[in-house]
């Protein structure tokens, strides 16, 4: 019998309708281990007929869960829904959340103030963990996670002291020092003897293994600090550095930059000074997202899987939860201890270069 369009359907409903009792039903509907399929299939079968909606609020009084989780990323809205870096990690944790049927919490970093925002919600035990990430040198967000309790997994190598030292640290990043050394290794093979970086800003552990992979590659003499200029991970930032460049060594005769939008700002540059690409002047880009197929010419670069990055994150989170969620390629079974994973980069060769 179908419940009535004013009377929602109750538990004890479908237990009168699958023949089972209450207990059983709530255990499958929670997703409880211990029952067998054919009962399962049978509750199953009776939530479908009778359209039966669990009361997640009543269920999270029991298991004080909210089936929720914060995702914090500490960059203004500006930044985040302009850079195609932040959609993909989003497209992966929302993916890997949502089969879980866990909802995601967006919380970003606009001011100062909204650090107290943050501690408060997160202390307030509003949702049942937090991913964190794109976070910056002398962040309070680790101090804000540890003081709430609450299980979190970084994006990116936690930079911060103690941060290495820390059994119980989760994180999910990509091998940045040697994408970058792939990068500056193929611009040497090709020829290039004057080749300059654009960083992203310092105060992350991104921008900085990417800056030690391409000082791997030159080596310690050939590291010139007139070849090295900074930018914020945006196109203008790239523009602006890579103008800053030309006038202080115009032999340069390729660039390597810290992301692709800094790439596509410097071939902007590179454009406006009359400088052909990859003739005069080879770029090589990081990241491989849209940018890299925007750009005229297309990019050469090193390719991160973002979106894989955001699952894998989102399924740290969920194991330590215990709400199951996926596992890196090769991993072993339920045995298999939470740990770091580093994802590796690859060089990804277009026309730039």
């Amino acid at each position: 019998m179908q419940g009535s369009p004013l009377t929602a359907p109750t538990l004890e409903a479908v237990a009168a309708h699958a023949g089972v009792s209450r207990a059983t039903v709530s255990r499958v509907v929670n997703g409880t281990p211990g029952v067998r399929a054919e009962l399962r299939e049978r509750v199953q079968r009776s939530v479908a007929a009778l359209g039966y909606v669990p009361n997640k609020a009543a269920r999270s009084l029991v298991t004080r869960r909210t089936g929720a989780v914060a995702v914090v990323i500490a960059e203004p809205e500006t930044r985040v829904f302009a850079d195609p870096f932040f959609s993909q990690q989003l497209r992966g944790i929302s993916r890997e959340l949502s089969s879980r049927d866990v909802q995601l919490l967006l919380l970003l970093v606009e001011r100062p103030s909204d650090y107290e925002r943050i501690a408060r919600y997160l202390t307030a035990r509003h949702v049942d963990g937090a991913l964190m990430f794109s976070l910056h040198d002398k962040d309070p967000l680790p101090t804000i996670a540890r003081a709430s309790g609450l299980p979190t997994v970084y994006g990116g190598r936690p930079g911060w002291p103690g941060a290495s030292d820390d059994p119980e640290l989760l994180y999910v990043d990509t091998d940045n020092r040697d994408g970058a050394r792939q990068a500056v290794t193929y611009l040497l093979g090709q020829g290039r003897r004057t080749i300059a970086t654009i960083t992203g800003p310092l105060d992350q552990t991104a921008a900085q293994d990417r800056l030690a992979g391409y000082r791997d590659a030159l080596g310690p003499r050939r590291a010139d600090g007139s070849l090295l200029a900074h930018g914020d991970f945006t196109p203008d930032s790239g523009q602006h550095a890579m103008a800053d460049l030309l006038a202080r060594r115009p032999d340069l005769d390729a660039v390597f930059t810290g992301n692709d939008l800094m790439a596509t700002g410097a071939l902007r540059a590179l454009r406006a000074a009359g400088r052909r690409v990859p003739e005069d002047v080879a770029v090589v880009g990081y990241d491989d997202l849209e940018p890299a197929g925007w750009a005229d010419p297309p990019l050469t670069t090193v390719r991160q899987d973002v979106r894989r990055m955001g699952e894998l994150m989102a399924g740290l989170l969920l194991r330590r939860l215990g709400r199951g969620g996926t596992r890196p390629s090769g991993s072993p079974g339920a045995e298999h201890r939470l740990a770091p994973v580093v994802t590796p980069a690859q060089l990804v060769i277009r026309q730039s270069a």
